[in-house]
């Protein structure tokens, strides 16, 4: 949380803050990379837990020294410093009275609910619908685009603005999990293409949503004069967090109703339980997200009149100090 929230007040610049999320989430991909790779090793190695124990200690130590040399290196606005509510019930309460806070987080909650489903049953529909051995290509293929085309969406939230380019990935994204229907046995280059139209989509989702969360804790300073990236943040992972367990209790269910068994051949009805799970459930809600995301009217030139009152705001303190 303090990660993310430090990453919302590092830039007041409506563009600046895409292209800041654009290339984190482009570094966050080496991360993932550097994952399936690790995994790929610890599959070849002789001792899978000693090898397993060894990957651990070593990814804890530079994970450990890389975020105490950032913190270092990225410390907080003095200017955002102790201007946070001391409720933080206080908090909370702002962020729902947050009209364009309520409309995001309703959102985010839904498409998180559909986007769930990919990393539950990827690797049940590789194994009994597709029948395809090697899960990691698939997650390759999934991740490959939104390291690609990341400055493609920063370029292009230029153009047509953070929101439309939103809503326009999030069309795509319901269109490539939904073709999923029709993936059958041994279709491999379809699920792939599938897989990488929907790894496209989903990089917008990773880039633009942060950056528009960040001009609405802008919004809310403008309201009630304090800053709250780090209850933001908490609201924001607590929607993610019980949208995916949701998304795993009603797969759970689903797929207990269909006979699911594993490890062996499923039934006709068990298959297309998994294959509509992964496919038309994120559709729908990818759908209705593009709609609700319609309804979100907070653009640049709304920002940049908070941000006069804001920036005015701020020389005024200066003065008072001085």
């Amino acid at each position: 949380m303090p990660h993310g929230a430090l990453g919302l007040e590092l830039s007041t610049n409506y563009h600046e803050r895409t292209r800041l999320f654009g290339y984190s989430h482009m570094i966050g991909i080496f991360g993932v990379a550097a994952g399936l790779y690790s995994l790929h090793l610890m599959n070849q190695a002789a001792d899978k837990r000693e090898f397993a124990f060894v990957l651990s200690l070593v990814a804890a130590g530079t994970i450990a020294l890389l975020v105490l040399w950032t913190t270092y290196l990225l410390p907080e606005r003095v200017a955002h410093q102790g201007r946070a509510p001391s409720s933080p019930f206080k908090s909370f309460m702002d962020i729902f009275r947050n009209p364009h806070a309520r409309l995001l987080l309703l959102v985010y909650g839904i498409e998180t609910f559909g986007g769930a489903t990919l990393g539950i049953l990827a690797a049940y529909a590789a194994e009994y619908v597709v029948k395809m051995e090697n899960l990691v290509i698939i997650l390759v293929v999934y991740q490959l685009p939104q390291f690609l085309f990341a400055p493609m969406w920063i370029r292009l939230s230029r153009v047509y603005g953070k929101r439309n380019l939103w809503v326009g990935a999030t069309l795509l994204s319901a269109m490539s999990f939904g073709a999923l229907i029709f993936a059958g046995e041994n279709s491999h280059l379809y699920v792939y293409a599938c897989c990488f139209m929907a790894g496209l989509g989903g990089g917008a989702g990773a880039v633009l949503p942060p950056s528009i969360q960040a001009d609405i804790v802008d919004y809310d300073e403008y309201l009630t004069g304090e800053r709250k990236e780090g209850a933001y943040l908490a609201v924001w992972n607590l929607v993610r967090k019980i949208a995916g367990s949701i998304t795993a209790f009603v797969i759970g269910i689903a797929l207990q109703l269909a006979g699911f068994e594993p490890n062996v051949e499923q039934t006709d009805v068990a298959k297309w339980t998994i294959r509509s799970l992964l496919a038309l459930m994120p559709a729908a809600c990818y759908l209705v997200g593009a709609v609700l995301l319609m309804q979100f009217t907070f653009n640049e030139k709304e920002h940049q009149k908070i941000r006069k009152v804001l920036d005015q705001r701020a020389r005024d303190r200066e003065l008072g100090s001085g």
